[in-house]
């Protein structure tokens, strides 16, 4: 069911082409909001641009590498241009990397996964920072994962580079409390039925977990009510579908 709620307000999406991502992103279309949607390649962006037209959204799709820090400069430069602020910031796209001991971590592998989990977040928050400031109420949300807090055997390297990732949300949301009206808050999904789930946990019935569309109302939602710097949710494995 469509809404106004986030009429008149822009949204940018990470990792879009499915997944949670992509809940997320139909989710904030349907209350209203105008939502870019970013991924490395365009058939999945351009199949969710599909729905969310279908469905009487609307969305821009930015097919662009976050690992290439330029492309994240120049699509900050074509949102300001084109909308003046940016309302709300999801921040979802992140790589899962290989579960091994620590004394196994491929280091070139660990460069790459630390490039896109931590230091491309960085430079998104750093180019769109002005723009969330410029909206009435900025809203910036981080996915994030358990193992972040919880550490466990085997997913060192992916924990780490979320546990960095929380730390550098959580500094920014506090930086920004009382010098704005940007707010963030970090979002740990639980078990979800995503591509990267079932390569986390190939033995799992997907059957047993929530689908990513009660993610994406989760976040609507948030959006919609509003939260406080820096706010921190888990969601269970099940939930009622959305």
């Amino acid at each position: 069911m469509n809404s106004e709620e986030l009429a008149g307000q822009t949204a940018l999406v990470t990792g879009a082409s499915r997944g949670i991502g992509a809940a997320i992103a139909e989710s904030l279309a349907r209350r209203g909001a105008h939502v870019v949607i970013t991924a490395r390649t365009a058939g999945g962006l351009e199949e969710l641009e599909d729905r969310i037209h279908d469905a009487g959204g609307s969305a821009t799709i930015a097919p662009l590498d976050l690992t290439d820090g330029d492309s994240i400069a120049r699509l900050a430069s074509a949102i300001a241009e084109r909308w003046q602020q940016l309302d709300m910031l999801v921040l979802n796209a992140a790589m899962l990397g290989t579960l091994t001991p620590v004394g196994a971590i491929d280091g070139k592998e660990f460069n790459k996964l630390l490039t896109l989990n931590l230091v491309a977040q960085q430079a998104l928050i750093a180019n769109f920072d002005p723009l969330l400031r410029r909206a009435p109420a900025g809203r910036l949300v981080a996915l994030s994962t358990g193992v972040a807090r919880t550490p466990r055997a085997y997913w060192g390297a992916f924990a780490a580079s979320k546990a960095a990732f929380e730390v550098l949300v959580s500094s920014y949301g506090a930086e920004m409390r009382n010098i704005s009206n940007v707010r963030t808050a970090i979002l740990d999904p639980g078990g979800t039925r995503t591509q990267m789930r079932a390569r986390a946990y190939p033995g799992e019935d997907p059957q047993s977990i929530k689908d990513p569309a009660v993610v994406g109302e989760f976040v609507a939602r948030m959006m919609v009510d509003g939260f406080d710097s820096t706010a921190y949710h888990a969601l269970p494995k099940v939930m009622a579908e959305a």
